[in-house]
């Protein structure tokens, strides 16, 4: 999205409560009927974007920001880097959020679009929706989908949950239903009314976008070996051929950086999520002072641009887990998490970039013995990320020459693709994907140790990770009967679908 704007976060007419207390159910209407929506989608497109974007994306990254390490905070043992308490207690509004906020603005928003005659809205429900199951799918497992809210159907009040294995296979329908309803033609535009904050109404980005989000999920399979879900790296290559194709194409919400809160960056100092990024973590910042790995002092340009220098100079993160020392109370010796690039009040919020889909791709043609065409798209992404955030073209070019004289084909494999992924995937949840993929591997994350002050009573041996999340406890409380175990000893521990060997 290229125009900054006075962002509002606008909520569906209906309040789908499948996971919340009945006060969400507090409307002028039966309880269980489904809403007149009462507006025409082109006044829906965006509040369609903007919950899934503020409001469900920005949950399902902030609890995982110190499960990937990018962020610290100033106490110790605080519980989403040592797994704790709210983790293990189901105070976790992820769920909260894609079910309550997000999901029932693109039902209505497809819904609307088959009213109108109107297959491009349609198809962009289809592509938000599509995102909100992935997300929320790869942060707990088996979800609720067809039962979730319908403006077309009576509400279900006790919703089936479905498998992840489901859920993969209804999110590439959702993508392939939406490539082929943005062919058709379409009574309204989709920037009519100036809704589209994304793509102002072009097609053509909105096509890449859900080719992208297909190169990524098709991606996430490299645990499977056989069946129908096998992985293949040639489909993810030509998902991603058919995906971004240079950085205008970046699916991302641009904030204003206003008096108003939800108008700055949430993890910028004056965002409601500011409280969440005290610091940067210590192996954030030790990666980007050697992101290749050489050990001959060499800076990454990023980091200055993403990385506020301390007080007392330099750059210094937090140990994850640990909090900041004592005999530093105020904090000056460490790099603060807002300021820089990401978390800056008027700094985007990106959904998916071009970089990430030549890392994907990138992967995808390494995996298949491709390392001539992986090396390729390794590097085109890399210079994608150092574009985005604007280093000078010197620079650039003097980075690439780096890698070419450092690393080359010969020397090149995995790692250098998911640390320079995890670098330019900052503040997206998608890193907990890629690194529960890996099984946290050092070999792949140079310096990726386990949090100080792990909760060993769930995580007692070394090799234990997180590896899901609870659901939410208003979840339990009220659909027990069909969602799976949310013991914490088994939730947490037990890995999803995807993240199984086959």
């Amino acid at each position: 999205m290229k125009k900054i704007y006075n962002y509002i976060i606008l909520v569906s007419l209906v309040s789908f409560s499948m996971s919340c207390s009945d006060d969400y159910f507090d409307v002028n209407s039966s309880e269980t009927q489904p809403t007149n929506t009462g507006l025409a989608p082109q006044y829906r497109i965006e509040g369609a974007i903007e919950n899934t974007v503020a409001t469900a994306q920005y949950r399902g990254v902030r609890e995982v920001l110190g499960v990937v390490q990018y962020g610290s905070q100033n106490t110790a043992a605080y519980y989403s880097e040592s797994w704790n308490t709210f983790l293990t207690t189901g105070s976790y509004f992820l769920w909260q959020n894609v079910y309550v906020y997000a999901l029932p603005n693109t039902a209505d928003l497809i819904f609307l679009g088959e009213e109108y005659n109107s297959p491009h809205y349609t198809a962009v429900g289809k592509i938000l929706r599509a995102y909100l199951f992935g997300m929320a799918t790869d942060q707990y497992g088996a979800i609720v989908t067809d039962d979730s809210y319908d403006p077309g159907q009576t509400i279900q009040l006790e919703p089936e949950f479905v498998s992840q294995e489901e859920v993969y296979e209804e999110i590439f329908l959702l993508l392939d239903e939406a490539l082929q309803e943005l062919d058709m033609e379409s009574e309204l535009g989709l920037d009519d009314e100036d809704g589209d904050i994304l793509y102002h109404g072009d097609l053509e980005q909105w096509k890449r976008f859900a080719n992208s989000i297909k190169a990524r999920y098709l991606n996430h399979l490299t645990k499977k070996s056989s069946g129908e879900h096998a992985y293949d790296p040639q489909a993810v290559i030509s998902a991603a051929e058919n995906g971004f194709n240079s950085n205008e194409d970046n699916a991302l919400i641009q904030y204003g950086g206003g008096e108003a809160s939800n108008d700055n960056q949430p993890f910028s100092e004056s965002g409601y999520g500011s409280t969440r990024f005290d610091y940067f973590s210590e192996f954030f910042v030790q990666l980007l002072q050697d992101p290749l790995n050489i050990s001959d002092d060499f800076e990454d340009p990023r980091l200055s641009i993403i990385v506020p220098e301390a007080v007392n100079g330099g750059y210094q993160g937090v140990p994850s887990g640990a909090g900041v020392d004592n005999e530093d109370v105020e904090g000056d010796n460490y790099s603060v998490g807002n300021g820089g690039f990401y978390t800056s009040p008027d700094s985007p919020t990106y959904m998916m970039t071009y970089s990430e889909v030549k890392f994907i791709e990138a992967e995808a043609r390494f995996r298949s013995g491709d390392v001539a065409g992986a090396y390729t798209a390794y590097k085109t992404g890399v210079e994608a990320d150092l574009q985005k955030l604007n280093v000078p073209a010197e620079e650039i070019s003097d980075y690439l020459a780096k890698i070419d004289s450092e690393i080359g084909q010969t020397d090149f494999d995995l790692s250098q693709i998911f640390v320079q992924k995890y670098i330019a995937n900052m503040l997206n949840p998608e890193t907990w994907v890629d690194f529960r993929r890996v099984d946290y591997s050092d070999d792949i994350y140079p310096g990726l140790e386990r949090p100080e002050n792990v909760n060993v009573s769930i995580f007692p041996n070394e090799n234990d990770w997180i590896r899901a999340m609870m659901y939410e406890y208003n979840e339990e409380d009220r659909n027990y009967e069909n969602m799976p175990n949310n013991d914490p000893s088994i939730r947490l521990t037990t890995p999803v679908w995807w993240d199984t060997e086959e």
